[in-house]
């Protein structure tokens, strides 16, 4: 099998993506996807991010690809937890502070920066809309992110998200209690939750 076949075999099993990372570990030298996009076999989509002509554009994935510190979160996890219905005119991202946000100016990306000892609570893995695998923070993790003072979520869209979250089946009501006092934000929790339990 050709290095060629060979990334056409990895873009078809990734779900039509390819990154020039997955192509190095493999042991297969960049040089071979310009062939593939010479051919018009692969588009260059976001730096090292490629993807066959057939399949849609992926923002969230290649946001997540270029920026791989970068968590969805806020309006964002709310749409990717079906706590909402309107989709995100802005992704939100969350970095850990000292992260670089230069770059992410001229991106279609709102960002909020938190200490290292909460960037990693409460991330998930799944996919997003495109089918392609992502790092969201959790349902609980969201609603305590919005609930904090710095948050401009708009009250309907946050008093829809908790009316849909406390319908949820997976709902974890201690989880949430929990990150709520990590956050300081236990109060605010618990009006929310006296209204709609």
């Amino acid at each position: 099998m050709s290095y060629a076949d060979r990334i056409l075999q990895m873009v078809h099993e990734n779900n039509g993506t390819v990154t020039t990372a997955e192509v190095t570990n493999a042991g297969i030298l960049r040089g071979h996807l310009k062939g593939l996009v010479d051919k018009g076999l692969l588009e260059h989509v976001a730096r090292g991010v490629y993807i066959t002509p057939t399949v849609l554009n992926d923002e969230m994935f290649y946001l997540q690809t270029r920026f791989r510190r970068g968590i969805f979160s806020h309006e964002t996890a709310l749409f990717i937890h079906d706590l909402t219905d309107r989709t995100p005119i802005k992704f939100s991202m969350t970095f850990p502070l000292g992260y670089n946000t230069t770059s992410l100016q001229k991106e279609n990306v709102r960002y909020t920066r938190v200490k290292k000892e909460h960037f990693d609570i409460g991330v998930v893995r799944t996919k997003s809309p495109g089918g392609n695998p992502i790092r969201v923070y959790n349902a609980e993790r969201t609603l305590c992110d919005l609930l904090r003072g710095r948050s401009n979520t708009d009250i309907e869209v946050l008093t829809d998200a908790f009316r849909r979250y406390t319908r949820l089946e997976q709902r974890d009501i201690p989880l949430l209690s929990e990150y709520a006092k990590i956050f300081r934000v236990e109060k605010k929790l618990q009006s929310y939750l006296e209204v709609l339990v």
